[in-house]
């Protein structure tokens, strides 16, 4: 395992709320002073999520029986993973319990909670600090907020988010993480955390190193395919993630793999988030080898098994300009916690191949071209 791993050299931007910052000479973490509130970017598979586990953790007065600390996700899943983590983290904790504020939790009202951390989607959660009265946000000592850049993308959950932070202490710590800051996600953060540290990568290391990006050039969706399979028939692949841009492109590429042989898994938007978590867990417990899937599962979902992402259509916006967030968010998927992974995107038009030279601008990363129809190419690729 070690061998397959990758030293990362990322420059950080660290931005100190005041130049004279005892961050440059401490010796001991006693004289940090902290808790302290933090902005930070982290690339997929990197350690945020264990990051601010860790500082929940240590601010939790297991024997105070009531919510200590918030998390909020952007989607139900998403919930449930990083629960599974505190969960693992916290298990030395006998004391320590976990509630999770998610659609389809229903409580009685007028109850109050035990559970020191509180895990869930924005609505959910400020429901049970406002109207239900579950939670009493007076009493939070850590808040975080994880997948900003998710965040502001969904109707609503901006505006949710802000109207819980406000209701938390001023001596609350504040922490806020995203893969991506565009001028829309700092805005954001600035108004939920104040006075932070912040920690920034610079844009041209927002792609992560250890993931090979290549791309196939296509006429039409039959030819995808036949790459899609030429790919599989010459390389070990533990597990992989497809992306398309519509549910029908989906389904269509979901059957035509199954008529192949393969254990195909389909996940899209109108699935009820009960039947999207299922589909998760099956694929993570590796019922099926492959997960064919629209945005919908582009951020967050971590499976250490997947060593392949294909964007069986380029990530573009309503607008067709390329969707730099999602194809970042995509890729990440594959290349966990440091280990190689590999990207390859399909192109079928002139439109995506203008669409995937703007990411590579976007990136500073230039995207080699594949030939799927030669073997050898192939197998050099996957060494």
């Amino acid at each position: 395992m070690r061998s397959n791993l990758v030293n990362n050299t990322n420059q950080l931007e660290v931005l100190q709320r005041d130049p004279n910052s005892p961050l440059y000479s401490v010796k001991s973490f006693e004289e940090l002073q902290l808790p302290q509130n933090l902005i930070a970017q982290s690339q997929s598979g990197t350690g945020k999520t264990a990051a601010f586990v860790l500082a929940m953790l240590s601010q939790v007065e297991p024997l105070n029986r009531y919510p200590q600390c918030l998390c909020l996700s952007p989607t139900y899943e998403l919930a449930l993973q990083t629960g599974k983590v505190i969960e693992q983290m916290g298990k030395f904790y006998p004391d320590l319990k976990l509630a999770y504020a998610v659609r389809g939790n229903k409580l009685e009202r007028g109850q109050t909670i035990s559970e020191q951390i509180v895990i869930g989607t924005p609505g959910t959660v400020l429901d049970w600090c406002s109207k239900l009265k579950f939670i009493n946000p007076k009493k939070i000592k850590v808040f975080v907020l994880d997948e900003a850049d998710v965040m502001i993308a969904t109707q609503g959950h901006q505006d949710q988010s802000i109207r819980i932070q406000r209701m938390l202490p001023k001596d609350c710590q504040m922490l806020l993480f995203s893969a991506t800051f565009e001028d829309s996600v700092w805005r954001f953060a600035q108004k939920v955390v104040p006075d932070p540290n912040i920690i920034k990568l610079k844009r041209e290391e927002e792609t992560l190193d250890n993931i090979k990006q290549y791309y196939v050039l296509c006429n039409n969706r039959d030819e995808k395919f036949q790459a899609l399979s030429n790919l599989y028939g010459a390389i070990t692949i533990a597990q992989v993630m497809i992306f398309c841009h519509t549910r029908k492109t989906a389904g269509w590429l979901a059957a035509e793999l199954s008529k192949e042989g393969h254990q195909v898994a389909l996940l899209s938007g109108e699935m009820m988030v009960e039947q999207r978590a299922a589909v998760i867990e099956r694929f993570r417990e590796g019922k099926e080898k492959v997960l064919v899937a629209t945005n919908v599962c582009a951020r967050g979902i971590d499976v250490e098994q997947v060593s392949v992402v294909i964007n069986f259509d380029l990530p573009v916006d309503k607008d067709g300009n390329p969707d730099n967030e999602t194809y970042l968010h995509r890729i990440g998927r594959t290349g966990r916690f440091g280990k190689r992974g590999l990207a390859v995107n399909m192109v079928d038009s002139k439109h995506s191949m203008k669409v995937l030279n703007r990411i590579q601008e976007h990136f500073n990363k230039k995207i080699e071209r594949l030939d799927t129809d030669d073997l050898d190419e192939i197998e050099k690729i996957a060494n």
